[in-house]
């Protein structure tokens, strides 16, 4: 529940600035949050449409081409000239006529598939829940945060307002950002998968897209990943694909990110893998996402309040 709650605060801070930029032009907050929430709509329904088709059909199509690609591997010269060196075929098979002999093993393979059944089904409930919250949080955001800040004795409220409200609009725009830079890495993954003509191409980048949500490490790791798939059609597709897409990852890194994040709090290189390592071994995936803005909240906290306070003693 508190992961649920976390996440649709996440989101609803994120979009916290569209609505104030409606609101800037004299529109009720009302208007605000449902031109937000119907425009957020627009841009899942029409990429999801336009995606979700394509991504099934080429997902189908990996799953059937995967035998393949396997067997073909297995006969190529480079697998031959590691296997006469350290037996892998060998040690393979060994382990999978162990595996198979093991009967406990194909009750816990019925155990998984029913357990990816109700975990389609949990998940599924908790992006509902998720979205119910963020509405709300949304919606009412300006009232929650005047009743934390009511919270705070009188004599300090503005300056815990003034803390609340840097925090909140870094996280927001931090949201925004790392959306827009998640949306370039997934389109230029899917221009050089096509100039390398690497097939499938759509779940690739779509892939890469995901992947460049997790901050400092995420595109990165994604492009290694999608550079190992393309080896299976030769080295001179992997070469070209990897080639476009880490000169992009150099742009992206010194021209494209410090623009679109310049309204967010900056945090140390340092201080943002250690937050992004932590935030994965608590949370997950929604802990990476959500440990860079927790970051520079705490930075903004100990430079405004703590230094200020040990500067007096």
């Amino acid at each position: 529940m508190l992961v649920w709650i976390g996440a649709a605060l996440f989101i609803s801070l994120g979009l916290d600035p569209v609505v104030r930029r409606i609101e800037s032009w004299g529109a009720p907050r009302g208007v605000g949050v449902a031109a937000a929430v119907l425009l957020l709509a627009a841009i899942l329904t029409l990429f999801f449409s336009l995606l979700i088709p394509t991504v099934v059909e080429q997902t189908t199509a990996f799953v059937n081409n995967l035998p393949a690609m396997v067997s073909d591997f297995l006969e190529s010269q480079f697998f031959h000239d590691l296997d006469s060196q350290f037996g892998i075929r060998d040690i393979a098979v060994t382990e999978l006529e162990k595996f198979i002999g093991d009967s406990s093993n194909v009750t816990a393979v019925f155990g998984g598939l029913f357990g990816v059944g109700t975990a389609i089904v949990n998940t599924g409930f908790s992006v509902l829940i998720v979205l119910v919250l963020t509405l709300y949080f949304l919606a009412t955001l300006p009232a929650m945060k005047f009743w934390a800040y009511r919270l705070a004795p009188s004599t300090r409220r503005p300056r815990v307002e003034y803390l609340g409200e840097e925090i909140t609009s870094s996280v927001g725009h931090y949201v925004i950002g790392q959306s827009v830079v998640a949306g370039l890495n997934g389109l230029i993954a899917f221009i050089a998968i096509s100039i390398a003509g690497i097939p499938f191409g759509a779940l690739l980048a779509f892939f890469a897209g995901l992947m460049a949500f997790i901050p400092l490490v995420g595109a990165m790791t994604g492009g290694i990943i999608l550079t190992l798939v393309a080896l299976t059609g030769g080295w001179q597709p992997a070469l070209i694909f990897a080639a476009i897409y880490f000169i992009y990852l150099q742009v992206e890194a010194y021209f494209v990110s410090p623009r679109v994040m310049s309204k967010a709090v900056a945090v140390p290189g340092s201080v943002a893998v250690i937050a992004v390592i932590a935030g994965a071994a608590l949370l997950g995936v929604l802990g990476a996402l959500m440990a860079i803005p927790l970051a520079a909240a705490i930075m903004l906290v100990v430079k405004e309040v703590l230094i200020p306070r040990q500067d007096r003693i």
